[in-house]
């Protein structure tokens, strides 16, 4: 056994490093909170995070490289960055890293080579801040009031002003509306304050009042008794699923636009990053954000589309179990999913496969799909067998998704992973929609399975957050 380990000067090192992560994460802060410019790490968030999460990331942004990356690196460039004047932005500190790293002559002048990489970043951009009230306050309805309040800043972009409910507005309702959100056995405590105002039927969320507006029909609200004016609808009930019913929310007083976070028929389905820039929202006024799954599977397949060509294959997603299944088991409008759901796998159907085509023209009747709903409360996992047009091996499928979660249109959307330990709960509260799990990749000639995990819940909020704020033209500049 070695016994030349200093160990005084490893400990010397983790304090030199944790003080150097504590100053990071407070720069990070003071940059989102003064000047609404938000720090991330290869698309994974960095405001509020504790030191030895960032640590993690950094780490995670070596091995996803193959560079030494530091703390000290990243220091260094968020220090550059302060001494800049930017428009409100999303940076990916990550790859300013890694893209001075390939080019040692930036060390010698960090704010100038942050400069270069930033120059588009210069001009006066000018961004409306956009009223958004949420249309229920489910699973996704919650988790995009966590975000859209964390998310906040200085009220530059999205601004959460009311939330539609059913029933009576009482103290009680309330309190337990305040509790929801406040705590989740999934995604756990929200990071913020949530307080209740009977007197103004509302919840007071990080000091910001939120109005709780009881409705049973779309078409009544005046949001403009509220404040509240050329709102954008985010309608997460799934009450409303085709252009007829979703008009009406555009009967309300003081609505502009409306979003639906299921598929929809009749109204454009999206999926952000793929086929959002096809859809001008000056000349649209009702989108679809589609489906977890198809959230999850587009962006894997239009790389695979678009280098290799794809000829038919099959999905079948592993689903966590949802609100629509039963506890135990009882009559259910559909078969198997009246089985108890947290006892049983359940084979169900999913038009996944068919809803690609609405973004990816060219793959229409190319796939088949199942699910099986599985008793996890969230976290899920679709699997892709395959026929392409090309001979591939599983370095070539890898090497190709690591590029595109690397760079360009489709880096929000596809994360690699290069874990070997990777299972379902590693991956909750991933903002991705699309987890590819390189370690798990099969080729055979034409022939590739391949593993997609996806956090059905928190990674589809974020996309349906991304799709939002393309609505609502509210996008900042962002390096990627």
């Amino acid at each position: 056994m070695s016994v030349n380990i200093n160990y005084e000067k490893e400990v010397a090192l983790q304090a030199k490093n944790r003080r150097a992560t504590v100053e990071f994460i407070n720069i990070v802060n003071d940059l989102w909170y003064d000047k609404s410019i938000e720090l991330v790490l290869f698309r994974n968030p960095l405001v509020d995070k504790r030191a030895s999460e960032v640590l993690n990331l950094i780490d995670y942004a070596k091995e996803f490289v193959n560079k030494p990356i530091t703390i000290q690196d990243a220091l260094s460039i968020a220090k550059a960055i302060q001494q800049i004047e930017l428009p409100s932005s999303k940076l990916d500190i990550g790859k300013l890293a890694y893209e001075s790293y390939l080019n040692p002559k930036s060390n010698e002048d960090k704010v100038a080579f942050v400069q270069k990489k930033l120059k588009g970043a210069t001009a006066s951009t000018n961004i409306e801040p956009k009223d958004v009230v949420l249309y229920g306050f489910g699973r996704i309805g919650r988790l995009l009031a966590r975000e859209l309040m964390s998310k906040m800043g200085k009220g530059s972009q999205l601004r959460l002003r009311a939330i539609v409910t059913r029933g009576e507005i009482t103290q009680s309702v309330l309190e337990k509306r305040a509790s929801l959100l406040s705590i989740d056995s999934v995604h756990g405590d929200f990071l913020g304050t949530v307080q209740t105002d009977i007197e103004n039927k509302a919840l007071i969320i990080n000091g910001t009042t939120v109005y709780i507006i009881s409705a049973n029909k779309p078409e009544d609200i005046d949001y403009t008794k509220y404040g509240i004016n050329e709102a954008l609808i985010i309608d997460n009930t799934g009450a409303f699923r085709d252009d007829v019913a979703l008009k009406r929310h555009l009967v309300a007083k003081g609505a502009s636009k409306v979003l639906l976070t299921a598929p929809g028929k009749g109204i454009p389905n999206i999926v952000h990053g793929v086929n959002h820039k096809l859809y001008n929202p000056d000349s649209e006024s009702i989108f679809s954000a589609a489906s977890c799954t198809t959230n999850a599977i587009t962006p894997v397949l239009k790389v695979l589309e678009d280098n290799f060509g794809i000829k038919k294959g099959h999905l079948e997603t592993i689903h966590a179990y949802t609100n629509d299944q039963n506890l135990v088991d009882n009559m259910h409008g559909k078969y198997r999913r009246g089985r108890a759901a947290g006892l049983n796998m359940v084979i169900t159907e999913t038009g996944a496969g068919a809803a690609v085509s609405k973004a990816i023209p060219v793959l229409a009747g190319k796939l088949t799909s199942n699910a099986i709903r599985v008793p996890v409360p969230n976290g899920s996992l679709a699997i892709l067998s395959l026929q392409l047009r090309t001979i591939v091996s599983k370095d070539i499928i890898n090497s190709t998704l690591k590029k595109y979660a690397l760079e360009g249109d489709l880096v929000e959307q596809i994360k690699y992973s290069i874990d070997n330990e990777l299972v379902s709960s590693d991956i909750i509260g991933t903002t991705a929609p699309s987890i590819f799990d390189s370690k798990a990749t099969i080729a055979d000639g034409e022939t590739i399975v391949i593993y997609i995990w996806y956090d059905n819940e928190y990674g589809y909020s974020h996309q349906v957050m991304r799709l939002a704020k393309h609505i609502a033209k509210v996008r900042r500049f962002t390096y990627y």
